[in-house]
Protein backbone atom coordinates (compact mmCIF):
# COMPACT_ATOMS: atom_id res chain seq x y z
CA UNK A 1 0.00 0.00 0.00
CA UNK A 2 1.58 3.45 -1.10
CA UNK A 3 0.93 5.34 2.23
CA UNK A 4 0.74 8.73 0.42
CA UNK A 5 -2.02 8.23 -1.32
CA UNK A 6 -3.97 7.22 1.94
CA UNK A 7 -3.65 9.99 3.26
CA UNK A 8 -5.77 12.30 1.34
CA UNK A 9 -7.93 9.15 -0.19
CA UNK A 10 -10.52 6.86 1.70
CA UNK A 11 -10.09 3.40 2.43
CA UNK A 12 -10.23 1.15 -0.95
CA UNK A 13 -10.92 -2.34 -2.01
CA UNK A 14 -10.51 -3.44 -5.16
CA UNK A 15 -12.45 -6.13 -6.79
CA UNK A 16 -11.51 -8.18 -9.35
CA UNK A 17 -12.32 -11.59 -10.73
CA UNK A 18 -11.72 -13.46 -13.91
CA UNK A 19 -14.16 -12.44 -16.72
CA UNK A 20 -17.84 -13.67 -16.62
CA UNK A 21 -17.28 -13.54 -12.40
CA UNK A 22 -20.00 -11.21 -11.84
CA UNK A 23 -18.16 -8.45 -10.69
CA UNK A 24 -20.72 -5.85 -11.85
CA UNK A 25 -23.54 -7.81 -9.80
CA UNK A 26 -21.14 -7.41 -6.58
CA UNK A 27 -20.31 -4.04 -7.12
CA UNK A 28 -23.93 -3.02 -7.80
CA UNK A 29 -24.71 -4.62 -4.47
CA UNK A 30 -22.21 -2.72 -2.77
CA UNK A 31 -23.42 0.82 -4.06
CA UNK A 32 -27.36 -0.09 -3.13
CA UNK A 33 -25.40 -0.05 0.73
CA UNK A 34 -24.33 3.16 0.06
CA UNK A 35 -20.42 2.49 -0.93
CA UNK A 36 -18.65 4.46 -4.00
CA UNK A 37 -17.91 2.37 -6.21
CA UNK A 38 -15.31 3.25 -9.27
CA UNK A 39 -14.86 0.74 -12.32
CA UNK A 40 -11.41 1.34 -13.63
CA UNK A 41 -13.51 -0.25 -17.40
CA UNK A 42 -15.36 3.33 -17.50
CA UNK A 43 -11.97 5.90 -16.75
CA UNK A 44 -10.14 3.63 -19.38
CA UNK A 45 -12.73 4.58 -21.69
CA UNK A 46 -12.31 8.46 -20.87
CA UNK A 47 -8.91 8.81 -21.05
CA UNK A 48 -9.56 7.81 -24.61
CA UNK A 49 -12.37 9.28 -25.52
CA UNK A 50 -12.57 12.11 -28.44
CA UNK A 51 -10.19 14.92 -27.76
CA UNK A 52 -7.87 13.70 -24.99
CA UNK A 53 -4.33 13.42 -24.80
CA UNK A 54 -4.85 9.81 -24.27
CA UNK A 55 -6.65 9.10 -27.77
CA UNK A 56 -3.98 11.55 -29.27
CA UNK A 57 -1.18 9.14 -28.17
CA UNK A 58 -2.93 6.41 -28.94
CA UNK A 59 -3.40 7.14 -32.86
CA UNK A 60 0.32 8.74 -33.14
CA UNK A 61 1.60 5.02 -31.68
CA UNK A 62 -1.02 2.80 -33.82
CA UNK A 63 -2.15 5.13 -36.44
CA UNK A 64 -5.00 6.67 -38.17
CA UNK A 65 -6.46 2.93 -38.86
CA UNK A 66 -7.48 2.65 -34.78
CA UNK A 67 -9.39 5.29 -35.62
CA UNK A 68 -13.36 5.97 -36.57
CA UNK A 69 -14.24 8.05 -39.06
CA UNK A 70 -15.68 10.52 -36.76
CA UNK A 71 -12.66 10.63 -34.92
CA UNK A 72 -13.49 7.96 -32.06
CA UNK A 73 -11.43 5.31 -30.75
CA UNK A 74 -12.37 2.25 -32.81
CA UNK A 75 -11.56 -0.86 -29.92
CA UNK A 76 -12.35 -3.48 -32.35
CA UNK A 77 -9.50 -2.59 -34.69
CA UNK A 78 -7.75 -1.93 -31.67
CA UNK A 79 -8.44 -5.14 -30.23
CA UNK A 80 -6.57 -6.47 -32.86
CA UNK A 81 -3.43 -4.82 -33.29
CA UNK A 82 -2.94 -6.15 -29.61
CA UNK A 83 -4.32 -9.29 -28.98
CA UNK A 84 -1.61 -11.26 -30.21
CA UNK A 85 1.33 -8.56 -30.01
CA UNK A 86 2.51 -8.67 -26.26
CA UNK A 87 4.55 -5.80 -27.49
CA UNK A 88 1.80 -3.97 -28.63
CA UNK A 89 -0.08 -4.38 -25.55
CA UNK A 90 2.58 -2.95 -23.42
CA UNK A 91 3.03 -0.21 -25.46
CA UNK A 92 -0.96 0.47 -25.41
CA UNK A 93 -1.02 -0.16 -21.07
CA UNK A 94 2.75 2.59 -21.29
CA UNK A 95 -0.10 5.22 -22.22
CA UNK A 96 -3.18 4.73 -20.92
CA UNK A 97 -2.20 3.21 -17.25
CA UNK A 98 -0.82 6.74 -15.92
CA UNK A 99 -3.86 8.36 -17.28
CA UNK A 100 -6.10 5.55 -15.55
CA UNK A 101 -4.28 5.95 -11.90
CA UNK A 102 -4.25 9.37 -12.08
CA UNK A 103 -8.03 9.71 -12.97
CA UNK A 104 -8.55 7.43 -10.14
CA UNK A 105 -6.76 8.93 -7.68
CA UNK A 106 -8.47 12.27 -8.73
CA UNK A 107 -11.49 10.23 -7.80
CA UNK A 108 -10.76 8.55 -4.51
CA UNK A 109 -9.33 12.25 -3.80
CA UNK A 110 -12.81 13.87 -4.15
CA UNK A 111 -14.87 11.34 -2.33
CA UNK A 112 -16.02 11.84 1.96
CA UNK A 113 -16.87 8.28 2.05
CA UNK A 114 -14.91 6.17 4.43
CA UNK A 115 -14.05 3.66 1.87
CA UNK A 116 -14.61 3.07 -1.87
CA UNK A 117 -14.41 -0.26 -4.10
CA UNK A 118 -12.60 0.32 -7.57
CA UNK A 119 -13.47 -2.61 -9.98
CA UNK A 120 -10.15 -3.56 -11.30
CA UNK A 121 -11.12 -6.40 -13.88
CA UNK A 122 -7.07 -6.93 -14.46
CA UNK A 123 -5.68 -6.24 -11.10
CA UNK A 124 -3.13 -9.19 -10.73
CA UNK A 125 -2.41 -8.94 -14.49
CA UNK A 126 -1.49 -5.31 -13.85
CA UNK A 127 0.55 -5.54 -10.68
CA UNK A 128 -1.84 -3.11 -9.41
CA UNK A 129 -2.89 -4.76 -5.84
CA UNK A 130 -0.23 -3.19 -3.46
CA UNK A 131 -1.80 0.12 -4.36
CA UNK A 132 -5.02 -0.83 -2.37
CA UNK A 133 -6.15 -1.62 1.64
CA UNK A 134 -7.68 -4.99 0.71
CA UNK A 135 -8.20 -7.39 -2.81
CA UNK A 136 -11.70 -8.94 -2.87
CA UNK A 137 -12.45 -11.69 -5.40
CA UNK A 138 -15.37 -12.35 -6.98
CA UNK A 139 -15.09 -15.96 -7.22
CA UNK A 140 -16.84 -19.06 -9.57
CA UNK A 141 -15.54 -22.15 -11.04
CA UNK A 142 -13.65 -21.89 -14.79
CA UNK A 143 -16.42 -23.65 -16.08
CA UNK A 144 -19.05 -22.14 -14.91
CA UNK A 145 -16.73 -18.56 -16.32
CA UNK A 146 -16.63 -20.20 -19.34
CA UNK A 147 -20.67 -21.01 -19.78
CA UNK A 148 -21.93 -17.43 -18.78
CA UNK A 149 -18.82 -16.26 -21.24
CA UNK A 150 -20.15 -18.02 -24.00
CA UNK A 151 -24.00 -17.15 -23.18
CA UNK A 152 -23.21 -13.47 -22.96
CA UNK A 153 -20.95 -12.85 -26.03
CA UNK A 154 -22.33 -15.39 -27.96
CA UNK A 155 -18.96 -16.97 -28.42
CA UNK A 156 -17.46 -20.56 -29.11
CA UNK A 157 -16.28 -23.20 -26.75
CA UNK A 158 -12.78 -22.59 -27.92
CA UNK A 159 -12.91 -18.75 -28.12
CA UNK A 160 -14.10 -18.78 -24.34
CA UNK A 161 -11.35 -20.77 -23.72
CA UNK A 162 -8.84 -18.61 -25.26
CA UNK A 163 -10.04 -15.62 -23.25
CA UNK A 164 -9.63 -17.29 -20.25
CA UNK A 165 -5.99 -18.76 -21.02
CA UNK A 166 -5.21 -14.83 -21.24
CA UNK A 167 -5.99 -13.71 -17.51
CA UNK A 168 -4.16 -15.02 -14.26
CA UNK A 169 -5.51 -18.75 -13.48
CA UNK A 170 -8.48 -18.92 -10.61
CA UNK A 171 -5.92 -20.70 -8.27
CA UNK A 172 -3.46 -17.10 -8.96
CA UNK A 173 -6.25 -15.27 -7.81
CA UNK A 174 -7.59 -16.95 -4.81
CA UNK A 175 -3.77 -16.73 -3.05
CA UNK A 176 -3.88 -13.39 -3.64
CA UNK A 177 -6.89 -11.96 -2.43
CA UNK A 178 -7.88 -10.95 0.76
CA UNK A 179 -11.44 -11.23 0.80
CA UNK A 180 -13.26 -14.14 -1.89
CA UNK A 181 -17.51 -14.21 -2.63
CA UNK A 182 -18.07 -17.05 -3.81
CA UNK A 183 -20.83 -16.11 -7.04
CA UNK A 184 -22.29 -19.42 -7.45
CA UNK A 185 -25.46 -19.05 -5.85
CA UNK A 186 -28.63 -17.16 -5.54
CA UNK A 187 -28.93 -13.26 -5.67
CA UNK A 188 -29.66 -13.58 -1.96
CA UNK A 189 -27.22 -15.76 -1.15
CA UNK A 190 -24.77 -13.33 -2.79
CA UNK A 191 -26.59 -10.38 -0.92
CA UNK A 192 -25.62 -11.96 2.11
CA UNK A 193 -22.35 -11.94 1.45
CA UNK A 194 -21.81 -8.58 0.33
CA UNK A 195 -23.64 -7.22 3.54
CA UNK A 196 -21.33 -9.35 5.36
CA UNK A 197 -18.40 -8.13 4.03
CA UNK A 198 -19.72 -4.51 4.18
CA UNK A 199 -20.30 -4.94 7.97
CA UNK A 200 -16.22 -6.75 7.88
CA UNK A 201 -14.99 -3.40 6.47
CA UNK A 202 -16.57 -1.40 8.54
CA UNK A 203 -15.46 -3.00 11.40
CA UNK A 204 -12.04 -2.82 9.76
CA UNK A 205 -12.24 0.94 9.32
CA UNK A 206 -13.57 1.34 13.03
CA UNK A 207 -10.30 -0.64 14.47
CA UNK A 208 -8.02 1.10 12.28
CA UNK A 209 -8.89 4.98 13.35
Amino acid sequence: MNGHYHERSPWTVALTGGIASGKTAVSDRFAALGVPVIDTDLLAREVVAPGTEGLAAVAARFGESVLQPNGALDRRALREHIFADPEARRALEAITHPLIRKALEEQLAALKAPYAIVVIPLLFETGWQARFDRVLLVDVPEATQKQRLMARDGISSAEAERILETQVSRAQRRAMADDVIDNTGDISQLNARVEALHGTYCNLLTKSD
